[in-house]
């Protein structure tokens, strides 16, 4: 049967309702999303590593923490800007807690190396949590203090407030799956074979894996 105008009226004015609630709704669940930003050395590798992350949506490499705005690559990596490496991790907190996040990363890097990581060395690449508020700063502290006592020895990462994120070129946002080719000294690869062969010659994984044994969560990543 079909239905009358007077019908169809508030059937469209429920419907338009119950849109309107499954809209706001989104937009609440959209904002509930937090962001995390670490320094761990090679940017590539700290973006490879938290994207495997479950209840992490996105990852962008960067620089931050210096006086130079809008910095290019070339800048950091020369000196003198004060910046260093990092990546912005944007996560759910319903599925992942930043406490579970500052646990991962400092198990992903050598937080007692006060002059780079790994191979990279320099203020560049040195190691950091980025704090916004006293609650991240006390987590972050925490973290630090169980990652000196589980390792026996002084931990040089720094907790920092958090400054302006500025995301790093094009080229650098997720390297190590790009299929991009580019010329090494091994000839043409892609991105992704480039980074594969530049993690394990800079030992990242085996450095890690002497330093937390089991408890290292992305090396051979």
């Amino acid at each position: 049967m079909a239905m009358s105008l007077k019908t169809i009226k508030p059937v469209l004015l429920i419907c338009a309702l119950v849109l309107g609630y499954m809209a706001e709704g989104a937009k609440a669940k959209a904002a509930e999303a937090e962001t995390a930003i670490f320094a761990g050395g090679c940017f590539w590798c700290v973006e490879a590593d938290f994207e495997s992350v479950p209840g992490v949506s996105g990852v962008v490499s960067g620089y931050t923490g210096g006086n130079v705005e809008d910095p290019s690559y070339r800048q950091v990596a020369r000196g003198g800007t004060g910046h260093v490496e990092a990546v912005e991790i944007t996560y759910d907190p319903a599925l992942v807690s930043y406490e579970k996040l500052v646990s991962l990363f400092f198990r992903s890097v050598d937080p007692t190396d006060a002059g780079g990581q790994f191979c990279d060395r320099g203020e560049t690449y040195t190691t950091a949590i980025f704090v916004s508020d006293p609650a991240e700063r006390r987590v972050a502290e925490q973290a630090k203090a169980d990652a000196g006592q589980a390792l026996g020895a002084p931990v040089a990462t720094e907790i920092r407030p958090a400054a302006t994120f500025w995301p790093a070129e094009a080229y650098h946002q997720d390297y190590y799956r790009s299929r991009a080719l580019i010329l090494t000294r091994f000839g043409p690869k892609t991105k992704a074979e480039a980074y594969k062969l530049y993690r394990k010659a800079c030992g990242r994984d085996e450095r890690v894996r002497a330093l937390w044994g089991d408890a290292a969560p992305f090396a051979g990543s």
